[in-house]
């Protein structure tokens, strides 16, 4: 019970209760006003107000909040979109709203694929083929198959790889390996995550409003001005170096004399290269696929890849990242001893089934049943680019990749995003948020099914005839 003291306007000998529901979010808070005689003789008003247990102040630790995640902007880039979408809906819940956005794979898993997780899955109901936890590095077979479809040539072995649940984990994997106290580089714009991750493990400094940019990360600017590969004679060196290729969101792949110029790069600086090849399936121009493509990267350079955007495995995620044997730290200790460490601490290994899926993927069925999927979605990025094309937009990407990069000059990432949207109940992704470089951009995934992607495109013609 709280009481105020105060001298009304009338004098009243009676005591009063009133609810004050609707004026406070406690509804079961009450108010009584008393008359009490002071030592004067007159009299005064005690209003005393009764409170609800709700209304205690909450209790409290005393841990501190991580001070990195206070620095992270607004919220990760695409729950943003889809709570924008939620509300959208909320807004027009008869429209048919059509997702471009986020890169999410609509088509079915193929089925030879998904029969091998079913076998592995049912082989677990009985004694036989019960299994419990298996090597956190993943199954050798599965590694072995992975080494012999896409490393055959380059000299990676089965027991460089490491299986995981996706490339996006291995990425805050790989930072937790690196320690707050090296300095990084991203292709700005790029995957929003490689960002995050080094905010979240204090590697940075604060977010600057003025540029969009958080301090002590280097942000290599790629545009169309420089075939969206950096001008590395611009760039400071760092301990660690993100790369995308095929890039997530501008659809560039790096040239063969681009990536020699980049391993260099590092060689000179002493740097480590974490290269995502999560679309490397994707590139059909005479480009590599691996950085270890090229000579001497396996001296400086780690792999992180994905069956996500091949097999349709988002939801069933399986993936793998490559550490060399040839890559020490700069006291001579082997990087790949101190990620099996760090794997085998955080990690109990991918999902059985899932790598019962992985292996499937790697017969040569099942590479044939990938490359049909990929093919599927670069029909869809041809009709997106086609589309934008004919309507006079400069457009970039979608040769070696699923993602359409759509130049709109001038304007704000995310007007454009609310536009297309409000008009077209098509949802996009807004270029900044993929880093400064992204602003006046927006991607247009190609993951989608036909009918959706043909209705899209005829909705940005009508929007922009």
């Amino acid at each position: 019970m709280h009481c105020i003291q105060h001298n009304p306007s009338t004098t009243s000998l009676s005591s009063s209760a009133s609810s004050i529901h609707g004026q406070n979010k406690f509804s079961d808070i009450r108010t009584q006003s008393i008359s009490v005689r002071g030592r004067d003789g007159g009299r005064s008003m005690i209003k005393c107000i009764a409170t609800s247990s709700s209304e205690k102040t909450a209790y409290k630790t005393q841990v501190s909040r991580n001070e990195n995640l206070a620095k992270l902007q607004a919220g990760y880039l695409f729950p943003e979109i889809a709570r924008r979408r939620a509300a959208h809906l909320l807004k027009y819940p008869d429209a048919h709203v059509i997702s471009l956005g986020i890169g999410d794979t609509t088509e079915p898993i193929p089925q030879v694929i998904t029969t091998a997780m079913a076998e592995r899955s049912r082989a677990l109901s009985t004694v036989k083929g019960y299994s419990g936890y298996g090597a956190e590095q993943g199954e050798k077979p599965l590694r072995a198959a992975i080494a012999s479809n896409f490393y055959a040539d380059v000299g990676i072995e089965e027991d460089d790889i490491f299986v995981s649940d996706g490339a996006k984990s291995d990425i805050s994997r790989l930072q937790v390996l690196f320690g707050s106290k090296v300095t990084m580089a991203v292709q700005d714009p790029s995957y929003p995550a490689y960002v995050d991750s080094s905010v979240i493990m204090g590697q940075t400094g604060q977010f600057q409003k003025d540029v969009e940019k958080y301090g002590k990360i280097e942000y290599m600017r790629c545009n169309p001005e420089n075939g969206f590969f950096p001008d590395l004679s611009k760039v400071f060196r760092t301990d660690i170096i993100f790369f995308c290729s095929p890039n997530n969101p501008t659809g560039s792949a790096a040239s063969r004399e681009q990536l020699i110029k980049l391993v260099q790069f590092a060689k000179d600086n002493g740097s480590i290269i974490v290269y995502d090849s999560a679309y490397a399936m994707y590139v059909s121009e005479n480009k590599p696929r691996s950085i270890f493509e090229i000579p001497g990267a396996k001296e400086v350079a780690i792999e992180v890849s994905s069956f996500s955007k091949y097999a349709g495995f988002t939801g069933v995620r399986l993936g793998w990242t490559v550490i060399p044997k040839e890559l020490l730290y700069s006291d001579g200790f082997p990087v790949a001893k101190d990620f099996n460490r760090i794997v085998c601490t955080a990690f109990n290994g991918a999902s059985n089934i899932a790598q019962a899926g992985g292996l499937a993927c790697l017969s040569p069925e099942g590479i044939k049943a990938m490359q049909d999927v990929v093919g599927f979605y670069k029909e869809n990025t041809q009709i997106i680019m086609d589309t934008f094309n004919s309507l006079g937009f400069k457009v970039y990407g979608g040769t070696n990749a699923p993602y359409v990069w759509v130049h709109f000059p001038g304007q704000s990432s995310w007007d454009v995003f609310n536009e297309i949207l409000e008009k077209t109940h098509v949802v996009t992704t807004p270029g900044s948020g993929f880093g400064p470089g992204g602003e006046g951009f927006i991607r247009v995934s190609a993951f989608g099914n036909r009918n959706n992607v043909l209705e899209a495109c005829s909705r940005f013609k009508q929007l922009y005839k």
